[in-house]
């Protein structure tokens, strides 16, 4: 069954409580619905059809809501909420009496003696999102729903403007309206509602996540239309958005088919347990089209696919989950996109070149293909597709490649320069980089050596017996080299960073990589005293810190406009996904028993609250390094989620 979440008047009644709790619908082709458990959108990126028109990117806002009134005995009652300067209309949240996902968002109004439930779901495939209404009991009501419209891209507002065409096609049990030249025809799919043209502009929407982040966080939307039709008790009346020809009499089958394909998925759980099964239907929404293959969309709302991410979610996202199909076509893509022996670091959304400026993308390349081959045996497919491509990477940071990204005589990796950001740590205000992490830095070694040794154990499989000796020998020099440079007697830990002489020892979590992948570049002794550096200075309930709050830089809270955020971001900000490491080096230092096992479970229960608190069902991107540790950034991170599921299966909870 699925995990269902319910929430009762104790959060409805609060603002602050309901409208940082944010639910995701996505089709598996990059686009997606959402928006708070009131139905009052907070942030550009809610919306009832995230349309994605070039899967996976291409994302256009067709339908921003529905604005609802309940018609009971003659009295009117809003059902919606929305923002406006200096007050909330309409206050539909006074009726709202509870709030599930159960699997999907399902919204319970009670009015005027009327009790009225609305479902929101997505249909997979394709750019389709189906609202029904069921008026549970209660007298016979009808109901007024004025679609609002953006027809804009997701980063951007709409204002009202005189490009609009208000013409509206009206075929039988449809209503079509296409305003602007390039853009998809909005297809609003309805079951014998009675249809009045409007052509009003609701102006001056606020969405409050875009005010506290220092952008513009004001909108006009156009309604079309009004439609109206009669709610009997017990019967089910349904609305689809769409940019296909769909019927209302669609909506039971999409609806069930929707049910099953969910169920089979959870099935496929890693546990039997609610965090489990939820995390697990999480990470459905991550994987996505891209072109004939697979992908993984790296966060929601606002970020497309990342080389990085990529590999560093897949092991939990889809191998943990037993969509190894999926790992498969997700790696082979990415295997054709190698180039100059580094992996895309992200694709854009317009019809652009990926990036590649990443040192450490194609490292974990190398994690991701050692544990698709842990967890599925399947050495066809990997010397087949994958070590050809793994082999070329290596022969290209031997040689040296892009950014000064090369291997030194001491056999360790050294990339980038003044003004570069090659490392996850990638912020920048004003064009600087908030990090400087170029030379050496500690994880891009523990990674390099770790695909060495990837490598090697690849060598042995193809039967090249001379470069599974090269291989093995330089590991051996990379792991010696490493050992004798990096190790910070004083904090006995591991410097951040090496730059010719300067030795970074600023305490941070990358260190954790040095024990934390398939084959780790420390021995358990110090392995055991990174841990409690680790505990001491940066472990949190939600993840660990990227910076220790003893350091003079450290930034406490992450939050604020763009530059606030971005100075924060890697300087104290909590990582959640970070914990995957960090408990995959504490079981390798600790041992598999028992008390570990109970520290490791009780790890991730401090996660399963969260789950109820931000992105519903999901893993948050980040939170603030200080207590209470508010979740910031995107509500639905793919690494967060996947290094969750990969722990809950390597070490069953």
């Amino acid at each position: 069954m699925f995990p269902r979440m319910e929430f009762g008047s104790d959060i409805l009644r609060s603002a602050g409580e309901s409208l940082s709790r944010e639910w995701l619908e996505t089709n598996g082709i990059g686009g997606f619905a959402s928006s708070t458990v009131w139905g009052m959108n907070t942030r550009r990126y809610h919306g009832l059809l995230m349309a994605a028109t070039r899967p996976p990117v291409g994302r256009t806002l067709l339908l921003s809501k529905l604005e609802e009134t309940a018609i009971v005995n003659g009295e009117r009652f809003d059902l919606s909420v929305n923002r406006y300067p200096d007050v909330l209309h309409p206050r539909g949240f006074e009726y709202l009496v509870g709030f599930r996902l159960d699997p999907y968002p399902v919204f319970c109004y009670q009015a005027g003696g009327a009790r009225i439930e609305k479902t929101v779901f997505m249909v997979h495939g394709e750019n389709t999102t189906v609202v029904e209404y069921l008026l549970l009991d209660g007298p016979e009501c009808d109901l007024e729903i004025r679609p609002l419209t953006a027809f804009r891209d997701y980063h951007a507002l709409t204002h009202e403007n005189v490009a609009l065409r208000a013409d509206l096609e009206q075929p039988s049990g449809c209503v079509r309206f296409a305003p602007y030249e390039g853009l998809p025809t909005l297809n609003l799919a309805h079951d014998g509602a009675e249809i009045e043209e409007t052509g009003f502009w609701y102006r001056n929407l606020e969405y409050d996540a875009e005010r506290e982040r220092g952008l513009d966080f004001k909108e006009d939307l156009y309604n079309p239309c009004v439609m109206r039709f009669a709610l009997a008790s017990g019967e089910v009346r349904a609305l689809i958005a769409t940019t296909l020809e769909r019927t209302a009499r669609d909506a039971e089958i999409l609806r069930k088919n929707e049910l099953q394909r969910r169920l089979e998925v959870i099935r496929k759980s890693p546990a039997q347990t609610t965090l489990a099964r939820r995390l697990t239907a999480a990470a459905d929404q991550y994987i996505v089209d891209r072109g004939c293959g697979k992908t993984i969309i790296a966060g929601y709302h606002w970020f497309a696919d990342w080389g990085r991410d990529t590999m560093i979610a897949l092991p939990g996202i889809a191998l943990a989950t037993g969509r190894h199909d999926a790992a498969r076509s997700i790696l082979a893509e990415y295997a054709k996109r190698v180039d100059q022996g580094m992996l895309p670091n992200r694709f854009v959304d317009a019809d652009e070149k990926p990036e590649y400026n990443s040192v450490d993308a194609s490292l974990w390349f190398f994690e991701a293909t050692h544990t698709y081959l842990r967890y599925t045996q399947d050495e066809s497919f990997v010397m087949k597709h994958l070590y050809p491509k793994l082999k070329e990477i290596l022969e290209w940071h031997f040689a040296g490649t892009r950014f000064g990204v090369r291997v030194e005589e001491d056999d360790l990796l050294s990339a980038g320069g003044a003004g570069t950001q090659l490392t996850w740590m990638d912020a920048t205000v004003g064009g600087r980089p908030v990090t400087p992490r170029s030379g050496k830095p500690v994880e891009v070694q523990a990674l390099w050596h770790n695909a060495l040794w990837v490598q090697k154990q690849l060598a042995q499989i193809a039967g090249d017996v001379k470069a599974e000796s090269l291989l093995l020998e330089r590991a051996e020099r990379a792991r010696s080299s490493f050992n004798a440079a990096f190790w910070n007697a004083e904090f006995e830990c591991l410097y951040d960073v090496i730059d010719g002489d300067t030795r970074d020892g600023a305490i941070r979590p990358n260190q954790v990589f040095a024990l934390g992948l398939a084959h780790p570049i420390v021995d358990r002794e110090r392995g055991a005293k990174i841990l409690r550096a680790i505990e001491e200075h940066l472990l949190t309930p939600i993840g660990l810190r990227s910076l220790a709050p003893s350091d003079a830089a450290y930034k406490p809270d992450y939050g604020g406009g763009v530059a606030s955020r971005d100075s924060a971001y890697h300087q104290g900000t909590v990582w959640p996904w970070l914990m995957g490491a960090f408990l995959r080096g504490y079981r390798r230092v600790y041992g598999d028993t028992a008390k570990t096992q109970d520290r490791i479970n009780a790890w991730i229960r401090n996660l399963e609250k969260h789950l109820t608190e931000a992105g519903l069902g999901h893993v948050s991107e980040v939170a603030s390094g200080d207590f209470p540790h508010r979740p910031g950034g995107c509500i639905a991170q793919a690494w967060s989620v996947g290094e969750v599921l990969r722990t809950i299966a390597e070490a069953p909870y």
